[in-house]
């Protein structure tokens, strides 16, 4: 076929295709994407309409995404079958079709026209590509005036591969964005539990504490251990509400911190008095090395102390019995260092990262040994970095201990000095 068109034309055409190109790269909503490719596609051919059919891989079938010169809602309803259909052959055989007389092949199905009230006499349709996979079929009709031809089918070609990618593009966000949702729903489902549990418990376990105080004082012997037991049980779901509270107070940013000037080794002495009890029923051997000269830092106590508790307690339930504890601090590179060591359980390398990730078990549920809900190093790492410090855990494997470590502004500074290489 000879083509006849005008140079003047086809610089019009590949402007306005140019045009479309930039328009497909700065538009990433899928509906007004599609939008733009007819609009562009029946524009550039000077057709009556166009069509955009995707492929639908769970149906093995193309179904309508966009139309122009008819009732789209009604054309999305209708579904088109991959064998003996014209959109259906582009497809399968990756090869565009050019029907000036669309009467003229039996592939061409009346009903769609006749559902939607649009007579198809002409039609070019090629095939939508990316990655060497089919994607879909990029339809223009009725061509005004002259025929299609291969120039017509060139051009068509061209809009198609880069709506392709474009459509690939404005997917692949549409899918970021669903699953960022469906991530950001499950964290306030998540947080909006914490909340909800902590303050429904508070109530019948302080019911449960004064009710088991008052007997205390009232019975003795048998009774009395009985009561002991009741009162440490409480106590330790005491202590799982104030870690969820904590939690929750973190993840909502509505936690508030008082700072003042006070030495490292009084908030590791703090944590380590509060765990005490629990590392010498434990039979641990803890030793400290802390220097004689304070180490000032910038911090609200009683937020830091919560954060080495939560340090020490992991250190002590997961060190064997009669295993060591160290406790030390130190000034390195500008910045306070504080560390727990421990000759427990250890880490893998894969572990490493993630210990610090809500309710992370290094151990399988059905499994468990050292108990807990996964959230105490949690809430050390947002204590701590809430106040300008950072957190991280060592280990050089499992059965080899782990060590995490703690580094914190000095006291007059607001962020952490960073050595230069």
């Amino acid at each position: 076929m000879i083509n006849r068109r005008a140079p003047s034309l086809e610089a019009k055409q590949l402007a306005q295709l140019m045009e479309v190109s930039l328009t497909l790269n700065s538009t990433l909503n899928l509906d007004d994407l599609l939008q733009v490719i007819i609009k562009a596609a029946a524009e550039v051919l000077d057709c009556e309409a166009a069509s955009i059919l995707l492929y639908d891989e769970k149906r093995s079938r193309l179904f309508f995404a966009a139309s122009t010169g008819s009732d789209f809602k009604k054309m999305a309803l209708i579904p088109v079958p991959i064998d003996g259909s014209l959109a259906g052959s582009i497809f399968l055989e990756d090869k565009s079709i050019i029907l000036n007389d669309v009467s003229q092949d039996p592939r061409h199905f009346n009903g769609v026209s006749q559902q939607v009230n649009f007579e198809t006499r002409s039609l070019l349709g090629v095939p939508m590509r990316i990655r060497d996979k089919g994607v879909g079929v990029l339809e223009a009709l009725n061509k005004r005036g002259e025929p299609f031809d291969e120039a017509d089918e060139r051009l068509l070609s061209v809009l198609a591969a880069q709506a392709a990618v474009a459509l690939y593009n404005a997917r692949l966000i549409q899918a970021l964005q669903k699953a960022y949702d469906d991530i950001s729903a499950t964290d306030r489902l998540k947080s909006n539990f914490l909340a909800l549990a902590s303050h429904e418990l508070r109530t019948p376990l302080g019911i449960i504490i004064g009710y088991a105080s008052f007997l205390q004082e009232e019975v003795n012997g048998a009774g009395s251990e009985n009561v002991e037991r009741v009162l440490s049980a409480a106590s330790q779901m005491r202590s799982v509400i104030e870690a969820m509270t904590s939690l929750h107070l973190l993840q909502a940013k509505g936690m508030t911190f008082k700072p003042r000037v006070v030495p490292m080794q009084q908030v590791l002495m703090a944590a380590y008095e509060e765990m005490r009890p629990i590392a010498e029923e434990m039979h641990h051997v803890v030793t400290f090395e802390l220097p004689t000269q304070s180490l000032l830092v910038t911090a609200d106590p009683e937020k830091l102390t919560p954060a080495f508790v939560n340090i020490l307690n992991n250190a002590i339930r997961f060190t064997p019995r009669g295993g060591r504890i160290t406790i030390g601090a130190a000034q390195k590179s500008g910045n306070i260092a504080a560390w727990v060591n421990d000759s427990g359980i250890g880490l893998s390398a894969e572990q490493l990262p993630r210990i610090f990730q809500e309710f992370y078990q290094v151990e399988p549920h059905n499994t468990r040994r050292f108990g807990g809900l996964g959230i105490g190093l949690t809430i050390a790492k947002g204590l701590i970095e809430t106040q300008g410090g950072r957190v991280w855990a060592e280990s050089e494997g499992l059965e080899k201990g782990t060590t995490i470590k703690v580094l914190l502004p000095p006291a007059g500074t607001s962020s952490l000095s960073i050595p230069k290489s």
